[in-house]
């Protein structure tokens, strides 16, 4: 016998597991659509040289890439960004410009698997294809804020940085050859520390200390946003990349603002940098004011030059993820997952073998109303049968046996309290079952 078991890192959804998932992906379409974005999908699998060099080092060595039968360097995709860089190059003459788009779909490191994280999960992508305008920047923070209110969640913090505001420090230092490793250093300042990230700064960048203490001086510019905003040009000198990036920073601060996002909701952190390289300005990442801990579950940014890589044609970009998996680990940590198994509300027991069709077309009438509802295969005791709609989560149960079908009514019975209510029913006259369905489910 072959033992069933699955790799590491990943791992099979049950229903109760994929409902919740499934309730989350809907609603982060209702969203993105509710801003104009439109939905495309690419395949699993590029070619590896359209992958490998776009995320990081360590993305790169997290990539799962073999050759395929055609002989073909190939590689999975290991974020739904760089395959929207290489499909904005290829379609983008068809689609026009800005193009908006969003794309629910699996992608694939091989990491070391954590709370919250494996080797296959979901990624939630919206962009902004070109057009470099900060109304498309402010749009991304209004979609998040709005992602997460639909979701349900009350208590988060977005915060957003201006990565050109470093790279003119850098500048400054004389480092700009140095942005990168600067930032893969400083992206882990919040997880290891000042002393920690200095270090790493000097060794992997090749930096001095001074050179590493002005890096860090700014990224722990901390306080309310004005003031942060208001500090900044000091602290970077002057340098007019650094001057671009904080009169950008600010104006998509205020314009959030003034498009209904709460200011208790942002908050300027010049210490977030984002691991992947491709990012060359505005960077956002959204924390769970009750779970800080499992790390951002929303995170993106503006990437101005990443689809040059595939085309002339200048196609700067703006967008933002949803760490669906991560963000389901958060909402089981915290207990706000209903544990149903089901996906719909009614169940309706099958006891009466004489009434077989009665039951099947008093399940047609309730969906015809747009509810859903489960009719229990076969003819068991009554008791087994509650059991089992209580075991599986069912909020309601309808009960109809030959009394019932005989006197015209239908007994309906909420699970969770044990109480019961007989209502007329017949199936020509479903109105007052349906009215009272409504207001239960």
């Amino acid at each position: 016998m072959i033992q069933p078991r699955t790799l590491k890192g990943f791992r099979d959804y049950l229903p109760a597991a994929m409902i919740p998932r499934e309730q989350l992906m809907q609603t982060a379409r209702e969203v993105f659509r509710s801003f104009g974005f439109a939905p495309i999908d690419t395949p699993t699998l590029e070619h590896l040289e359209i992958l490998t060099g776009k995320g990081s080092e360590e993305t790169d060595r997290q990539l799962y890439q073999f050759e395929d039968n055609g002989g073909r360097p190939v590689g999975m995709r290991f974020d739904l960004t760089v395959p929207l860089a290489r499909f904005a190059a290829q379609h983008i003459g068809t689609l026009g410009t800005p193009f908006k788009r969003y794309h629910i779909a699996p992608v694939w490191r091989g990491e070391k698997p954590q709370e919250g994280r494996y080797r296959e999960f979901v990624q939630c992508d919206f962009d902004t294809i070109g057009t470099t305008s900060e109304l498309a920047d402010i749009e991304a923070v209004c979609v998040i804020d709005a992602l997460l209110r639909a979701i349900g969640i009350d208590a988060f913090t977005i915060s957003i940085n201006n990565r050109a505001i470093l790279t003119g420090l850098l500048e400054s230092l004389g480092l700009a050859d140095k942005t990168t490793p600067v930032l893969r250093s400083l992206d882990k300042l919040g997880k290891i520390g000042r002393e920690k990230t200095a270090a790493e700064m000097v060794e992997a960048a090749g930096v001095t200390p001074e050179q590493a203490d002005s890096v860090l001086r700014l990224a722990e510019c901390d306080g309310e946003a004005e003031s942060i905003l208001a500090a900044l040009p000091g602290i970077t000198g002057g340098n007019e990349t650094a001057a671009a990036g904080i009169e950008r920073l600010t104006q998509i601060y205020r314009g959030a603002l003034a498009s209904g996002v709460r200011p208790d909701r942002l908050k300027i952190d010049v210490s977030i940098a984002r691991g992947l390289d491709y990012y060359t300005g505005v960077i956002f990442e959204t924390t769970l004011d009750e779970l800080p801990g499992i790390g951002s579950v929303c995170s993106g940014g503006r990437y101005d030059n990443l689809a040059g890589l595939y085309t002339k044609q200048h196609l700067p970009g703006i967008g933002a993820s949803l760490g669906l998996d991560r963000l389901l680990a958060a909402l089981e940590s915290l207990g706000r997952l209903s544990g149903v198994s089901k996906p719909c509300a009614v169940f309706i027991p099958f006891f009466d073998k004489a009434h077989r069709d009665d039951y099947l077309q008093l399940a047609s009438q309730i969906r015809a109303a747009g509810i859903g509802v489960e009719v229990y295969p076969e003819p068991k005791k009554l008791g087994q049968q509650l059991k089992y709609a209580d075991s599986q989560g069912f909020a309601t149960a309808i009960i109809a046996g030959g009394n019932e079908w005989e006197a015209g009514t239908v007994q309906v019975k909420t699970l969770a309290t044990k109480e019961s209510q007989d209502v007329t029913y017949q199936h020509n006259a479903p109105e007052a079952l349906i009215e009272l369905l409504k207001n239960a489910v």
